[in-house]
């Protein structure tokens, strides 16, 4: 009788580390895997794909086991919005980063008139 080797749980900062990598260095899935002693032909890919959807903290996620039937989530990880509502949230998050930007340059602005104001005796 043969014992089932129990899959290889990787880490979210070496996953990061992977994928990081492997775009930086522009190597294969092949060459990555070979390069980290990777032997799951499909670990790679579908971090890559979590990488570019979800940014670096999708790959910190636990997504292994079954989803919740009651939450609707699968271990933290929220079910598809409608398109509706991803758009209003992505206009909304466009309309926060110009917002934060303009806050910043005219925090530049007051720091910058201030000291030129001090300078004056």
């Amino acid at each position: 009788m043969s014992k089932r080797k129990s899959p290889t749980v990787y880490t979210g900062e070496f996953k990061q580390m992977v994928i990081e990598t492997m775009r930086s260095e522009h190597l294969s899935v092949n060459e990555t895997a070979k390069q980290f002693g990777i032997t799951s032909h499909m670990s790679i890919p579908n971090w890559e794909r979590i990488y570019l959807e979800e940014g670096v903290e999708g790959l910190y996620i636990e997504r292994r086991g079954r989803a919740c039937a009651t939450s609707g989530t699968h271990k933290g990880r929220p079910v598809g919005l409608k398109k509706e509502v991803e758009e209003d949230l992505i206009a909304e998050v466009q309309r926060l980063r110009a917002e934060n930007a303009y806050l910043k340059n005219l925090q530049a602005l007051v720091l910058d008139r201030e000291r030129q104001q001090r300078k004056k005796p």
